[in-house]
């Protein structure tokens, strides 16, 4: 909590250090609402047909006037949003966005060609971008607060971006690779719950390609041994990343992270030995040998070949000794 109002008053202080020192005027358009006109503009670069007012919009992205490429693509939106050139320019104000480094505004620019414009050439690309955008948030890169101020990285926001591109697309160029990453963005915030579910959707959406499901299925034996290994030790966890990791063995032979994977399986096997063990000790030293035989048995099922097993062999004879006389 004092995190967040600590960043809450960084960026207040932002926000007036460098606030703008001339006024911003704002004039209502019909058909715009209102739009910011810098100080000196002389309102030239307004056209009356949506074929001009694009060429407008593309000529300053190429002179790397940004500002007014984005006010002349919006223009065109709003004054011609079925014209043949509404959706060039939905994807120019996307690329605006992207060129001033505003990568939220630049997503949702391409978000609404998606939706509004789902038959446009652009499409394909502005999943691509989205897809770009996504990946710079995996990495680290901040949120910025009000499209501006860097404010605080977060993997939640950045599994729901790789989750809407898959929505986009489950199937395009970009959403299986997509669905992997909403599976590695909650790994990142060790919400591994989640990351093994996006994984499970890629193995079942992708099963016939290899690639992809060979990779969701190692990462979901991952994901699950991250979860054994979070705080007191999950044997239930465990167990699972057992069974996936085994599948991948199983099934991807000559993957070559099965000696790695074979690795962790034995780790595995062998910490659920040792809390078997200490399950026998406690039921020994309270003198419940039918409970002890059971998880020294567990033992030598778990890891026959660690030094769990060999202690627990020796114990199930000295119990089967004491228990020989009561069987008389």
């Amino acid at each position: 909590m004092l995190r967040r109002t600590i960043q809450f008053l960084v960026a207040a202080l932002c926000v007036f250090a460098f606030v703008e020192r001339a006024p911003a005027p704002l004039i209502y358009q019909p058909g715009e609402g209102w739009v910011y006109e810098p100080v000196g503009a002389d309102g030239k670069w307004r056209r009356a047909r949506a074929k001009d007012q694009l060429e407008v919009a593309q000529q300053a992205f190429a002179s790397g006037d940004y500002n007014l490429a984005l006010r002349a693509a919006r223009r065109v939106v709003a004054q011609w949003p079925l014209s043949d050139y509404a959706p060039d320019a939905q994807f120019l104000i996307g690329q605006c966005y992207e060129a001033k480094k505003q990568y939220e505004r630049a997503f949702r620019a391409y978000q609404k060609l998606i939706e509004k414009y789902p038959k446009s050439q652009h499409c394909e690309e502005a999943l691509q971008r989205q897809f770009q955008i996504a990946e710079r948030f995996l990495g680290g890169a901040w949120f910025k607060l009000w499209g501006r101020i860097p404010f605080f990285p977060s993997m939640s926001k950045t599994a729901a971006m790789f989750q809407q591109i898959v929505s986009n697309g489950a199937y395009s160029a970009v959403g299986p690779a997509a669905q992997l990453k909403t599976g590695a963005a909650h790994e990142k915030r060790k919400d591994y719950v989640a990351a093994v579910k996006a994984y499970e959707v890629a193995i079942d959406r992708y099963f016939d390609r290899p690639e992809i499901a060979a990779e969701a299925l190692y990462r979901a034996g991952l994901a699950y041994y991250k979860q054994a290994l979070k705080a007191e030790y999950d044997q239930t966890a465990a167990g699972k990343a057992i069974a996936a990791l085994t599948d991948f063995i199983a099934l991807y032979p000559n993957d070559p992270r099965v000696n790695e994977a074979q690795r962790i399986i034995g780790e595995l096997r062998a910490e659920q030995a040792r809390g078997s063990f200490e399950i026998a000790q406690y039921y020994e030293r309270h003198r419940k040998y039918d409970g002890a035989l059971i998880y020294y048995n567990e033992v030598l099922l778990q890891a026959p070949a660690s030094k769990h097993a060999e202690e627990a062999r020796k114990r199930i004879d000295a119990l089967l000794k004491l228990k020989r006389p009561e069987a008389k």
